[in-house]
């Protein structure tokens, strides 16, 4: 993470940041992350944040999925057109697994901001995986401290059913997003098997998980006005890319 990559992005946050452990942090030492629930509780743990990125996202994403880690960052970074993107925004970017490949895609010049609310995954992400068109930023998704339109690709992967509001949170992604942007979301998925859902949903409320049905997303970024919503499903997962009007 370069010193050019910190001053660009605090000139994008439309809140006062300050630079600790190598992210800047919107809410201050005196905020802890809230976690209310097991999976929460888990995502904020720094044993997990150790092993988030080499071993628990990629089995138990290949589990709920059958998709690998290499296919999903090939598949984002297709669904962003991260090629072209000037500016990316990762919401829930853990400990940066997917902030630093499709960094790594963005024309000269690019910017990968990695934003999250957990300090142990800020923190990791920074050790793993810093570079220098990359700057990591500590806040709360409800509320994203960035103005309107200031993204030209806005994502979240595996964040949204731990979220306790997904879809302000996925509204405030769509915000951010710049007119001709591109957006993509990975989360739950339950099939309309009464069964099926009845087995996913009960097992994801006992950790505090959301499963969300095929709609729910495709239905937010329809009624946001987004077009070319492409939805995929396997499994206990879906993904979902959109674009904004030019």
């Amino acid at each position: 993470m370069s010193q050019d990559a910190v001053e660009t992005t605090r000139g994008l946050l439309t809140e006062p940041a300050v630079l600790r452990h190598g992210f800047l942090d919107v809410l201050g030492e005196s905020m802890s992350s809230p976690a209310p629930t097991f999976a929460q509780r888990a995502m904020n743990s720094p044993f997990v944040a150790t092993v988030y990125e080499r071993l628990w996202r990629p089995t138990s994403f290949y589990v709920a999925s059958g998709v690998t880690t290499g296919a999903e960052q090939r598949r984002a970074a297709s669904a962003l057109q991260v090629s072209t993107a000037r500016r990316l925004l990762d919401v829930a970017c853990g400990p940066g697994n997917f902030t630093r490949p499709l960094a790594e895609r963005l024309p000269h010049g690019g910017l990968a901001v990695g934003f999250d609310i957990s300090e142990p995954m800020l923190t990791r992400a920074v050790h793993d995986n810093s570079a220098p068109r990359i700057c990591y930023v500590r806040g709360d998704a409800r509320s994203l401290p960035f103005a309107d339109a200031t993204f030209d690709a806005v994502c979240c992967f595996g964040a949204l059913y731990l979220m306790p509001e997904p879809f302000r949170v996925a509204q405030e992604m769509v915000r951010v997003l710049r007119p001709g942007g591109r957006v993509a979301v990975l989360t739950s998925y339950t099939p309309d098997v009464p069964p099926v859902r009845f087995a996913l949903d009960t097992g994801a409320r006992l950790i505090g998980l959301t499963m969300f049905d095929r709609h729910a997303f495709v239905d937010l970024f329809s009624s946001a006005g987004l077009v070319d919503v492409a939805q995929q499903t396997q499994r206990a997962l879906q993904f979902i890319a959109a674009a904004k009007p030019g």
